[in-house]
């Protein structure tokens, strides 16, 4: 640790959570970005497409509990390393199940989609885990925006170069890329990521900084044995803020899924794009959703630093921004391509302000298990995962337009709105209380036991 000379490390500490995120949700969209070329080269119908891209939502929501329940146990740092070449390793062997045949080729595309969902699992609670640990509460909504806001600048990036990549050498090439791109990214990870007092270019003012204005510095120091009890889970289930922000998160990913599997689909089924075309295209709303992302994340730190509520700060730019993202449904009412393009940037724009679902976790995440309260969150509003893609995929096969789906994902948009009016009330830290005569989720050796932690 540096005495005298002022540092900033949390910055590169939070520029290294944007980029893993970016490869993350990179690796995600590599099946929407093949998807097309994929359905025709197997010959699969819209129903079982959409259950290929479900894949990754059974296994990711599965993971969550386990994954964060991992990272309270063995520190975010080594558990998010291991989740980073797993989940790259299984995007890369995706790659080879063109040579197979028809029925083996859906069978192992399915399973390997599967493992990157599970792989994935403790990825955005150890963002949490992260933010919590480095930032200040006042700079902890604009994090979280800049870290969730990635999943929009991996569209904007990686779509045109994805689309590029299928359209000039073949759909199998994209998962090959994206794979390797991500095992040397772990190797960097583990280099790079260090806890605030471990880390070996911190400044004691810095630390003592971030430390005096609620950053949770020894969140993985070594402690006693007052690991994760089911009884606090069960606490957070009882929880009417919590079941709103939850069912928030369920509608806002609903949203993220639409884009995530089925709009590249979208634009060259339903609107004639090639997928060269659709991928660049797709990137446009990308681009404003990430633009979005971060001036959610910025304009609610700015009204509690102006003296507002923290309900406040956070509900305004979500209710606001959601609205906006309903949009997308008057794409079914134009003809003109830049119309639909305009609507879904707009719609995706607003949805990026209204993503703060993992500020809201960090303001209210209890002490004691901080993984498990993320994964929590995030196994709610990840069921989306598993049923967008296959309820698109059913009213596309009633149908044959995608109107409806249009529809329904705009929906979604509404409940969420009615989720955080109505439902959540206060936005506040959830104080757990005791319960001695529970055991916890595991009893390690005390000496092996790792910090429980908050948000």
């Amino acid at each position: 640790m540096q005495a005298t000379k002022k540092t900033h490390k949390r910055y590169l500490i939070l520029f290294m959570l944007f980029l893993v995120t970016t490869i993350n949700y990179a690796d995600r969209a590599t099946i929407a970005i093949a998807g097309s070329s994929l359905q025709k080269d197997l010959g699969i119908d819209a129903v079982t497409l959409g259950y290929i891209f479900s894949a990754f939502g059974w296994a990711y929501v599965a993971g969550q509990i386990p994954g964060g329940w991992l990272l309270d146990r063995f520190g975010s740092k080594n558990v998010y390393a291991f989740s980073i070449f797993t989940w790259s390793l299984f995007t890369l062997l995706q790659g080879f199940v063109g040579g197979m045949p028809v029925a083996w080729a859906v069978v192992t595309l399915f399973t390997l989609r599967f493992l990157v969902g599970f792989a994935e699992a403790p990825s955005f609670p150890g963002n949490a885990r992260i933010v919590a640990a480095w930032f200040p509460t006042a700079e902890r909504g604009t994090a979280s925006a800049i870290f969730n806001s990635a999943q929009y600048f991996a569209t904007a990036l990686f779509a045109p170069i994805m689309g590029w990549i299928v359209f000039s050498f073949g759909w199998e090439h994209v998962f090959v890329v994206m794979g390797a791109l991500g095992i040397v990214f772990s190797m960097v990870w583990l280099k790079t990521i260090h806890n605030p007092k471990q880390h070996p270019g911190i400044s004691q003012s810095e630390l003592e900084y971030i430390e005096q204005n609620g950053g949770l510095v020894d969140m993985d120091q070594k402690r006693g044995n007052d690991g994760p009890k089911w009884g606090y889970i069960k606490q957070l289930l009882t929880s009417r803020m919590l079941l709103g922000v939850y069912l928030g998160q369920y509608c806002i990913n609903a949203i993220t899924y639409f884009f995530l599997t089925w709009f590249p689909v979208y634009l060259v089924q339903e609107r004639g794009m090639t997928i060269l075309k659709a991928g660049i295209i797709a990137s446009l709303p990308a681009i404003c959703g990430f633009i979005g992302g971060v001036l959610g994340g910025v304009l609610s730190d700015w009204l509690l630093r102006r003296g507002n509520s923290l309900t406040f700060s956070r509900k305004l730019p979500i209710v606001c921004g959601l609205m906006l993202s309903t949009t997308m449904v008057f794409c079914n009412y134009v003809e003109a391509e830049w119309m639909v393009v305009g609507f879904m940037t707009l719609a995706f724009f607003g949805k990026g302000i209204g993503a703060l679902g993992w500020a809201v976790v960090a303001d209210t995440s209890p002490k004691q298990i901080a993984g498990l309260s993320g994964g929590l969150f995030n196994t709610f509003g990840n069921i989306a995962s598993i049923t967008t893609p296959i309820v698109i995929g059913y009213i596309i096969s009633a149908t044959g337009s995608f109107k409806w789906a249009l529809v329904y994902v705009g929906a979604n948009a509404l409940v969420a709105v009615f989720s955080y009016l109505v439902i959540v009330g206060p936005i506040k830290r959830i104080e757990l209380r005791d319960v001695p005569n529970d055991e916890p989720l595991a009893t390690p050796p005390a000496s092996n036991q790792l910090a429980s932690s908050r948000h």
